[in-house]
């Protein structure tokens, strides 16, 4: 069963719309980056993605609020430099610099960056 959709059926339409785009791309990203089984579930009551493989990778998070209706908002951990990094690659998207990258639910999605930013997550224990 799907650990998210309890979560995301309280949604509005077109969250949940761009939440399946990015999710589809996060996973793509991790089977790209060769991470091995990701791991699926809720952490904060946030869908969450983190590799099954313990020293690999961060996790990374991505949630809707009622706050800010009009994002997405994806959550890296903030003990890493992975948020600064997508200021530096993605500098048109709004970042906080610190943990959180605001992926609009208007105009095109970003799944180009989502991807990238997932891939750099799930393999950020890596040895180069």
């Amino acid at each position: 069963m799907d650990p998210f959709n309890q979560t995301t059926a309280r949604w509005p339409a077109a969250a949940r719309a761009r939440f399946d785009s990015l999710r589809a791309a996060i996973l793509s990203a991790a089977h790209d980056a060769s991470v091995g089984p990701v791991t699926e579930s809720l952490k904060w009551g946030q869908p969450a993605w983190r590799p099954a493989t313990p020293r690999s990778g961060s996790t990374l998070r991505l949630n809707w609020s009622p706050e800010v209706p009009e994002v997405l908002t994806l959550y890296v951990d903030c003990k890493t430099d992975l948020a600064q990094r997508m200021v530096s690659l993605y500098p048109d998207l709004p970042n906080d610099g610190r943990r959180a990258l605001a992926l609009p639910l208007e105009g095109p999605a970003v799944t180009e960056a989502v991807a990238h930013l997932a891939a750099m997550t799930f393999t950020y224990h890596r040895k180069a």
